[in-house]
């Protein structure tokens, strides 16, 4: 693509499509962007637009379109083509800073972005004057150009909050310290100056609290991974800085800078090696009196958050957004006192959350925020150690939790009108969230119909924090680890739990609320058997709900749990009525089709996924309505989007089990497509495995007549990957294939097809792969698949007994022997790098397993052996029937004792003996 003005005209009238709400218009231009994307100069054309458009709504829409592009292209991934050309790379990162500095906000934050996932990937090694570049512009004295560095800067640096501590992540740091800590640093200070100087000026402040927030946060960033020896000598210089920030009148109060700040305090009082920082019983009650409590308080922004942001209030309160609350950061700070002065901080706050209740209970209407403070700092005291999945796994033994939560919580919740005092069943719900581990289960199923009767509330914070908590108490483990609640405990209340979630999706602002549909699943699995009566009804309004959202998938949680939904309806229904099935393909099969003919990309992982499972359902033949997609399954461009892949190859596999003969006879002439499949994603790493699904399938399925003129060349192409590109993956896979495929069609015709190929190639694969390698393969079936297939080229292949080959058959025994009782060979070689599906980068779906649409595991010799041990002793007992003397001479001269001693024990197990 030229550098053209024709092209820049052509790409403003495809992104001013890429606009329009109307499918119709909006989804071809989506296309042409993806079709054209590969092309030299277009990341160029794009910023040349940002850069020169009038129109704004083009520059930032470019700007947009420019980051996700980045995002979807940038990483190389081993193995596949280079999507952006080296000129175009060499050209962004020498252009991408100043245009970003010198671009207005909401772009500026565009570009930023970029420069973080464009570092993520280059930084340090391929753009070393990346920080040059970024530390040169602190000194331009501009603040719109200062924020940009430290908006870059927090976007490139935050990651160092989160990785595993290692001597490259450690070296990076540092380089980065060596650069930056001195001239960020002293720009705190020159900053902090302006605010004295500026202190009646309300714009001048707001921009420099701006840049003070990020400057904070860069610094959080730096200083995570605990490298002491850097800003240690201006700690306490930072700390009385900030704690002077803090307790300044409410002017400064209203901005986020506190929040960052008092995070600031949370991170140092919790490093041992700064605890002589906070000794001072002065510095803690002033930082508990004067830090803590006022920023506890349910603000007016909090409140109108609440009432007019509820999505946002919750991503903060529930899931610890990126975007600081001070409420958060005060909380967190509690707990970092507490670390260390567990006694003296909690008795400073129990007066405190005394006089806060009692403050309430004067006059519940006018005084509610008093307890809602009161709450937040019971829980701020006694949460000691947290996780997302099972809420407080440690706490404070100073607080009382039952006891509180019966007295303070419960009464909230069960007062009958669901709309009263909405932050505070807020807090109380929430509370059962986080201490669902602390309070006793008989309290916990007093709650549960006071929970579904909140699912009612009209506030959207109420009912979401009830279908979270219900959803979390659902998940909640007892003793042998099976659910808390069971089935039996939660039937009294399915009509009612069942009715009020589902209505709680048509409550204003909750159409496609995550929390919601998460805790419909999950009711689902608790309760199996017990919602089949409604399945009718149930499978009616998801379907419903999944034809209105994808005409416009915007919230894939939401859309993963209702799909999971999907799937255990139809589990739970046809494992007691199979037949039902039929019921599930008339009520879905239109909105697939509809899916599938809009190339909803987002959807179509999902729906292969949900045939699959009906398919497998189906216990003879496959019915036409399936065998009409089976060609279109096979169209290359279905296979290009890496999300599709493992959905794709489950619904084949499928295809295979159920309908192989059909596939044999009616459809002979797509098995060149099938193998087509194969060997394009054999010559991926990434996919490889894969591919051997597929092929695993063919082979145990397919009539052998169907497939045999092509077993040759499906050799030919496995030992072409081999010798191109081996790796520990590939490897365990094409041992599993060799092995299945010798017991499917026999030891001999292994050995014959080997040897076609290249003479005396069978005593290569063997001396080379099989008998070096075969310790590597992991889990349980193809272990036992490999065990089976070795015990048949060992008792059933000729030219294993009365050949060249000879001289391998013990050798080989010994290797089967260490498969079973050797600990598995996980080494992998350094340099072998693997990218998981998961982890490829790329402009598809990426693709989401569902859970519940979970393939059974499949033991294609299950029928034939039980204990491949046992196995292995009657095929040599018979063998050396055959051949009397051979078996024992060559055993007892040439096994190692301790392989001998272990075949003995399987003579015995099994009652047989060597002749």
């Amino acid at each position: 693509m030229e550098l053209s003005d024709a092209n820049l005209q052509t790409l403003t009238e495809y992104l001013k499509k890429t606009l329009d709400p109307d499918p119709a218009i909006r989804r071809p231009a989506e296309k042409f962007l993806e079709s054209v994307e590969g092309n030299q100069n277009y990341p160029l054309l794009l910023l040349t637009l940002l850069e020169k458009s009038q129109d704004n709504v083009i520059k930032v829409c470019a700007s947009v379109t420019f980051k996700n592009y980045i995002k979807r292209n940038w990483r190389i991934v081993e193995d596949e083509p280079n999507k952006i050309c080296e000129a175009d790379r060499v050209a962004i990162k020498a252009n991408i800073v100043h245009l970003m500095l010198s671009s207005p906000e909401q772009i500026q934050k565009q570009l930023s972005d970029a420069i973080s996932i464009i570092g993520r990937e280059d930084f340090p090694q391929k753009w070393p004057d990346l920080l040059t570049e970024m530390v040169n512009r602190f000194q331009s004295g501009d603040f719109h150009v200062i924020n940009g560095v430290l908006r870059t800067a927090h976007s490139l640096f935050k990651r160092y909050r989160h990785e595993f501590k290692s001597n490259e992540l450690w070296t990076e740091i540092k380089l980065v310290l060596d650069a930056f800590a001195l001239p960020l640093t002293n720009l705190f200070k020159a900053t902090i100056e302006l605010c004295s100087t500026h202190a009646n000026d309300a714009s001048a402040l707001r921009i420099l609290f701006s840049s003070l927030i990020l400057i904070s946060k860069l610094f959080y960033s730096l200083n995570f991974q605990d490298l002491p020896e850097f800003f240690e000598d201006n700690m306490e210089t930072w700390m009385n800085n900030f704690h002077t920030l803090l307790t300044l009148d409410n002017k400064l109060l209203q901005t986020d800078l506190v929040s960052n700040a008092i995070q600031f305090l949370a991170s140092v009082c919790e490093r041992p090696h700064y605890k002589n920082l906070f000794e001072d019983q002065n510095t803690l009650t002033s930082i508990c009196e004067k830090v803590v409590v006022p920023n506890m308080e349910f603000r007016a922004a909090d409140e109108e958050a609440f009432e007019d942001n509820s999505e946002e209030y919750i991503r903060r309160d529930l899931e610890g957004s990126d975007i600081d609350t001070r409420r958060r950061a005060a909380c967190d700070l509690v707990r970092g006192l507490c670390k260390f002065f567990e006694g003296p901080v909690t008795g400073i706050f129990s007066g405190y959350v005394n006089s806060m209740l009692q403050e309430y209970a004067k006059n519940p209407s006018v005084n509610w925020k008093h307890k809602d403070a009161a709450i937040y700092l019971v829980t701020s005291l006694a949460s000691k150690a947290q996780t997302q999945k099972h809420g407080i796994t440690q706490a404070n033994e100073l607080v009382n939790l039952t006891e509180f939560f019966v007295n303070h919580i419960l009464p909230d919740l069960k007062s009958a009108n669901v709309n009263e005092f909405p932050v505070l069943k807020a807090d109380g719900i929430k509370y059962i969230m986080i201490f669902r581990n602390q309070v006793p289960k008989e309290h916990l199923l007093v709650s549960i119909p006071l929970l579904i009767n909140h699912l009612q509330a009209e506030s959207i914070v109420v009912h979401t924090y009830a279908a979270h908590a219900l959803e979390r108490l659902f998940t909640m483990r007892g003793p042998n680890n099976a659910t808390l609640f069971t089935a039996a405990e939660i039937a009294p209340f399915v009509e009612i739990l069942l009715t009020n979630l589902f209505k709680a999706l048509t409550l204003p602002g909750s159409s496609e609320n995550e929390y919601i549909m998460k805790a419909i699943m999950r009711s689902f699995s608790l309760l199996q058997e017990a919602i089949i009566p409604y399945i009718p009804t149930l499978i009616t309004q998801l379907t419903q709900k999944l034809l209105a959202v994808s005409k416009n998938p915007s919230k894939p949680h939401f859309n993963h749990y209702m799909f999971e939904a999907i799937c255990l309806s139809i589990r739970i229904t046809c494992k007691a009525n199979p037949a039902a099935v039929v019921n599930f393909e008339e009520a879905l099969f239109l909105v697939f089709t509809e899916i599938l003919q809009n190339d909803v990309q987002e959807f179509i992982p999902y729906v292969f996924q949900v045939m699959s499972l009906l398919l497998e359902t189906h216990k003879n033949d496959i019915p036409s309505s399936y065998m009409a997609l089976f060609p279109h399954l096979l169209q290359p461009v279905l296979w290009e989007r890496t999300g599709n892949i493992p959905a794709l190859v489950r619904l084949l596999q499928a295809f295979l089990e159920r309908g192989s003969n059909t596939i044999a006879s009616a459809a002979a002439d797509k098995i060149p497509g099938l193998l087509g499949v194969f060997q394009k994603l054999i010559a991926s790493k990434a996919n490889d495995h894969q591919g051997f699904y597929l092929l695993n399938s063919i082979i145990e399925h397919m009539p052998p007549e169907s497939v045999d003129q092509y077993r040759k060349q499906i050799f030919i192409l496995l030992f072409q990957r081999l010798q191109n590109s081996k790796t520990t993956k590939f490897i365990k896979s094409f041992l599993v294939f060799i092995n299945l495929y010798c017991i499917k069609y026999g030891a001999l015709a292994l050995q014959e097809i080997f040897d076609g190929i290249q003479p005396k190639m069978f005593g290569m694969v063997l001396e080379k792969i099989i008998i070096p390698e075969i310790q590597k393969v992991s889990g349980n079936v193809e272990k036992k698949i490999c065990a089976v297939g070795i015990t048949k080229l060992l008792t059933e292949c000729p030219p294993m007994m009365d050949t060249e080959y000879t001289k391998l058959w013990t050798p080989l025994l010994q290797s089967l022997i260490g498969l079973f009782e050797l600990p598995e060979d996980d080494t992998i070689p350094d340099e072998e790098h693997f990218i998981d599906i998961e982890d490829t980068p790329g402009y598809q779906t990426a693709f989401s397993q569902l859970a519940f649409a979970g393939k059974k595991e499949h033991d294609p010799v299950g029928q034939m052996v039980n204990n491949p041990k046992i196995h292995l002793a009657q095929s040599l007992h018979k063998l050396s029937t055959a051949c009397p003397g051979r078996v024992p001479s060559m055993v007892s001269t040439s096994l190692n004792a301790e392989a001998l001693q272990y075949l003995q024990g399987y003579l015995q197990a099994a009652s047989v003996t060597l002749l």
